[in-house]
């Protein structure tokens, strides 16, 4: 009976120990199966907040497309009302225009307006629009005219399907070429291959050229630039020459080329200026220039501001900025967040630059023309003596330029600075002795007040000891406005600007300008934008035979 009750609870112990494994084994599955579900739940949290993170970035990416078309409709309606005034004074009364040589400089500028603001807006748009004015059919070349020809073949004449092309004909345009004193004709000759099996037609593409279905070749548009810009002649001169090379271009139609042209060379304008500004020494510089605005017949005082890199600094470049004043915000604005140190004049202008991080730079130049003017009008025997404590320090220079930056930097130091601190001596034991308000006292003053701008170059061997570096680039701008007389707008004036910034850092670094603009104009309309800074005139390797 005693054995009967043992083997029971024997039972029921087995018994209750498999229901326990079974609970163990049922809750073991449960456990996996809210793991899993749980591994499931964080996988759709992270799928959500990837989800959540490209709405993010799409509603980013939208807004960003609404500003972008905000902007760009904003801008057509500025430049559509801005090109509607220039046709009003265009096709206005004869009797409101200009006459002689200024009526036709103004009607020059007033067309290459034009023709930049239509690039511009086809640029803004994305594709041509529809012009307001049927434009003339293009007349056919004269047939005097030597003919060079350029054939555009495809890369292989065998069809897709393996068979051998076959040639149907051809597609010839014709593009007016120039080198001094002759004309000559470009033909394109486009062949058009065809498959007789699959009736496939192929042919090369049109050759990109900087103005769509334009006349002219790169080598005639880098003629007209060239010509205008660095040799300062007027279309209406232009006109006369090309007339005795044996063809007649109307002005109005060079005008046009020089404003899309204008257009498409801005961006190099633009990162030039960059390449500029990434130099910690800057030269700026500015020049007065006429300025005429369309429909009124007076002129008024724009500027023209030259800024390059340091002389002692390896990039050989300068950039022109136009604008309608000489207020200080305008070389403020140029420079933008840059920091480093600014050669220029004493001009009030810039002045407040030098509150936002900017060090000025003096120019030793300035306060020896002072001395040398007061030398020359009253044969001053304290400003002879000026002149020689200055000769000393330029002496010193001279001998000093083709040293590295260090050892220029040391031995200013060692030769100059007891020069320089001599004459700071001696001015101010003159200045106690001169009455205040001389012509005398002016020259000094000049020198004691901006004695600590005028002395930086010597505690830096990359810095020059004046700004004639700048000056020798904005002389050609000096000497070529007699020949222009003015600029017709604010945007012919920025359009001369971009243009000559490239012709004069093309001339510093060794380039004809005219085969610059050539090449460059050839491969403009096929360069990448992020390659763009190949075509810079420090850059440049030609990759035409000329």
């Amino acid at each position: 009976m005693i054995a009967s009750a043992q083997n029971l609870d024997d039972l029921d112990a087995h018994a209750l120990r498999e229901k326990v494994r079974g609970l163990m084994a049922e809750l073991g599955e449960k456990e996996q199966t809210l793991a899993k579900t749980a591994e499931q739940l964080l996988h759709h949290e992270q799928e959500l907040e990837q989800t959540r993170q490209i709405l993010v970035r799409r509603e980013q990416m939208l807004a960003t497309h609404r500003d972008d078309i905000r902007f760009k409709d904003a801008k057509i309606a500025q430049l559509t009302h801005e090109i509607a005034n220039l046709r009003r004074y265009q096709f206005g009364k004869k009797g409101e225009q200009l006459s002689g040589v200024q009526g036709s400089l103004l009607e020059d500028t007033v067309c290459a307006d034009i023709a930049a603001i239509e690039a511009e807006l086809d640029l803004l748009r994305g594709k041509p629009a529809a012009r307001p004015v049927q434009q003339p059919k293009r007349a056919a070349l004269p047939e005097h005219l030597p003919r060079v020809e350029h054939r555009h073949e495809p890369d292989s004449t065998t069809c897709q399907c393996g068979c051998q092309l076959q040639r149907i004909g051809e597609d010839v345009s014709e593009k007016l070429d120039y080198s001094p004193g002759l004309f000559t004709v470009e033909r394109h000759i486009r062949g058009k291959w065809a498959c007789k099996k699959c009736q496939t037609l192929i042919q090369a593409p049109v050759p990109a050229h900087v103005i769509d279905k334009g006349m002219a070749s790169t080598g005639l548009l880098a003629q007209v630039l060239v010509a205008k810009y660095a040799d300062h002649l007027p279309l209406y001169r232009q006109e006369k020459i090309f007339e005795r090379a044996g063809m007649k271009l109307a002005r109005s139609t060079m005008a046009e080329w020089v404003g899309v042209c204008g257009v498409q060379l801005q961006p190099l304008a633009d990162a030039l200026r960059q390449a500029i500004l990434a130099h910690r020494v800057v030269h700026a510089d500015e020049t007065p220039v006429q300025m005429l605005k369309p429909g009124t017949k007076k002129t008024h005082r724009a500027y023209l501001w030259a800024y390059a890199p340091g002389a002692f600094e390896d990039l050989r470049a300068v950039v022109y900025d136009f604008t309608e004043g000489r207020a200080g915000e305008h070389a403020r604005n140029f420079l933008g967040d840059w920091q480093g140190s600014l050669l220029c004049d004493d001009y009030v202008g810039y002045k407040a630059c030098f509150t936002q991080g900017i060090t000025e730079i003096g120019c030793m130049a300035h306060a020896r023309r002072k001395f040398f003017d007061l030398h020359v009008a009253a044969k001053s025997q304290l400003a002879e003596q000026a002149l020689q404590y200055i000769g000393q320090l330029y002496e010193i220079e001279r001998q000093l330029k083709d040293l590295t930056t260090e050892e220029r930097k040391r031995r200013r130091r060692e030769q100059a600075k007891p020069v320089a601190d001599a004459l700071h001596a001696w001015m101010l034991a003159q200045r106690e002795r001169v009455p205040d308000g001389s012509a005398t006292a002016k020259a000094l003053d000049y020198s004691l007040k901006r004695w600590v701008a005028l002395t930086r170059y010597l505690d830096d061997g990359q810095l020059p000891i004046d700004n004639n570096w700048i000056e020798n680039q904005i002389r050609p701008i000096a000497i070529g406005r007699n020949n222009w007389l003015f600029a017709g707008s604010l945007r012919a004036g920025k359009r001369a600007a971009a243009v000559m910034t490239l012709i004069q850092s093309a001339k510093l670094n060794g380039h004809d300008p005219y085969l610059y603009f050539k090449d460059v104009l050839t491969r403009l309309p096929t360069q990448p934008a992020s390659h763009i800074d190949e075509l810079l005139p420090h850059k440049w390797q030609p990759t035409t035979a000329h």
